[in-house]
């Protein structure tokens, strides 16, 4: 009984948070990435690809708005607050009226998105026409509805996390993406490519009905009780709500910057938006594995923080050092493997079928872009996250805007304009796309770093440990690209291990030759298990 209440209070020491949310989000991304394997096979980089991925792109909007990073922004810390502070009545009342009222907004925003589809089209990639047009307006119509229940979703995800549940609302997206994988491993062979594209839709969106209803069972025995409720009297759905506002209006901020992506690359030639697609599935894996693991792990434990201003600041500075610490061990080595062996990590996930070797090599050159901001954008969501927990939603919207100003201006620039008069095929202009947002991305880290350093007095991370993990990731560079060469022409499932392994290990084994307290701790924490299984019981 004390264990449950505890549980229900979200009191007692956090145990391995971090490693559960990036658990989660590894077991999700693997099957995200086993989903566009076979979304490679069936569809390759052709027309259907590209007005699915757009298709996509339009109602995520709804769900990047009025999903999990706002409510990580606006609810969480004042919910976990109040769990904090064993209030649990009042933390319940305002988990309802939150949850009623995203569910009635969500609402009416997917019949109005339904409706509206042909414009919001027109907008967002004017560069399709005829076919892919048409196709594209009746996918975002089958899609609309299950993205709604995605941001119903993210609610839930809001509520376990503050009671420290972090696994099954990170692990939840699993169902999503086998939902769809069954139905073209079902359908693939015997469907025309845009029909194919519709069932994948359907599926899609029985699959996010699927992630919720795993959720909820334990979301109600946390709540105690779900019930609809409009009451808006509670100071403290007042305070989520005057959070809420600001943080929508970053994240609708950050969206146009996605929405410049988007139309860029519907600008350039067949293939463009898909290979953008590939690429960001990869490329946000370790923002979302280590950046958002850290960020959403550390989220509740700063929200809970309390005493003077120099406690909590003291506080603050300590959480926030030893979280840049873990981002970047892992973030460098991925930058790096991103920029000199992105040939092989396309090629080992998506090269089949229809998807080819040019293919994974065009997907490589918009990795190599991306690599440029990767360490900042992952950095960028700790930084956001300490000035949430200090109620401070308004720095990250004013550095969120000067970001996706410089993305617009260097986006168009490095995309459209500057290749044809460097002589470069128009299609590599994506590979400006992600280049650019990497360089806006660490304007934006440098604004958060210097206004957090007049709250809390926070300093960045020492060039000396960061030129160690730098130097460790080239070594490990150094080695692959030796294996990768001997190998040759091979099979990418035997070519990607192969090449992979060593790059890590090589990895790991530097930083301990060059001091990197971090190394240690990784394999400690990676041979515990063994250890566990194989000590006496």
């Amino acid at each position: 009984m004390e264990d449950a209440r505890r549980e229900r209070s979200g009191t007692g020491a956090p145990s391995r948070a971090a490693g559960l949310v990036a658990a989660g989000i590894l077991l999700s991304r693997v099957a995200g990435f086993v989903r566009q394997y076979v979304f490679a096979h069936f569809f390759g980089n052709g027309a259907a690809a590209d007005a699915f991925n757009a298709a996509l792109k339009i109602p995520n909007l709804l769900q990047n708005l009025f999903g999990e990073g706002v409510l990580s922004a606006s609810f969480i810390p004042v919910y976990a607050a109040l769990l904090g502070r064993a209030d649990e009545e009042e933390a319940t009342r305002v988990a309802d009226v939150v949850g009623t009222l995203l569910a009635i907004v969500t609402a009416v925003l997917v019949v109005l998105g339904v409706l509206a589809t042909p414009l919001l089209i027109d907008g967002i990639a004017p560069g399709f026409s005829g076919e892919k047009r048409e196709a594209t307006i009746r996918l975002v119509r089958i899609l609309f509805p299950g993205v709604g229940l995605l941001v119903l979703s993210s609610w839930c995800l809001g509520i376990l996390n503050s009671h420290r549940r972090f696994f099954l609302s990170y692990a939840a997206p699993v169902v999503w993406s086998a939902t769809m994988v069954v139905a073209m491993l079902m359908f693939g062979d015997g469907a025309a490519s845009y029909r194919l594209a519709e069932i994948v839709a359907m599926a899609a969106t029985l699959g996010a009905f699927l992630q919720l209803a795993v959720q909820l069972p334990t979301v109600l025995i946390l709540l105690g009780r779900l019930r609809v409720s409009l009451d808006l009297a509670s100071t403290h759905v007042r305070q989520v709500f005057r959070s809420f506002g600001p943080v929508v209006v970053a994240r609708g901020v950050v969206q146009i910057s996605a929405y410049v992506d988007q139309v860029l690359a519907s600008l350039l030639p067949t293939g463009a938006v898909a290979g953008l697609a590939y690429a960001q599935l990869i490329y946000t894996l370790p923002v979302s594995l280590f950046g958002m693991s850290v960020s959403a792990s550390e989220l509740p434990e700063m929200a809970r923080v309390a005493g003077s201003a120099d406690e909590v600041a003291r506080q603050l500075r300590g959480r926030l050092s030893a979280g840049l610490r873990r981002i970047a061990f892992f973030v460098v080595p991925s930058a790096t493997a991103l920029l000199a062996l992105g040939d092989v990590i396309a090629a080992l996930l998506y090269q089949s079928g229809q998807f080819t070797h040019a293919d994974a090599l065009y997907v490589w050159g918009i990795l190599a872009g991306s690599s440029v901001g990767l360490l900042a954008s992952t950095m960028g969501r700790l930084y956001a996250s300490t000035f949430y927990a200090l109620r401070d939603t308004r720095t990250p919207l004013a550095c969120a805007a000067t970001r996706v100003a410089l993305t617009t201006a260097l986006g168009w620039l490095c995309a459209i304009v500057l290749p044809p008069r460097l002589g470069i095929e128009a299609r590599w202009g994506v590979v400006g796309l992600t280049a650019s947002a990497g360089v806006a991305g660490w304007i934006e880290l440098a604004l958060l770093r210097a206004r957090l350093r007049h709250r809390i007095e926070s300093t960045p991370l020492a060039a000396a440990f960061v030129a160690r993990l730098w130097t460790a990731a080239g070594a490990g560079a150094l080695v692959a690209w030796g294996v990768k060469l001997a190998l040759g022409p091979a099979h990418p499932l035997l070519v990607g291990p192969l090449v992979l392994l060593p790059y890590g290990a090589t990895y790991i084994g530097a930083a301990i030759v060059l001091g990197v307290p971090e190394a240690r701790s990784t394999i400690a924490a990676a041979l515990h298990p063994l250890r566990r299984a194989l000590s006496p019981s």
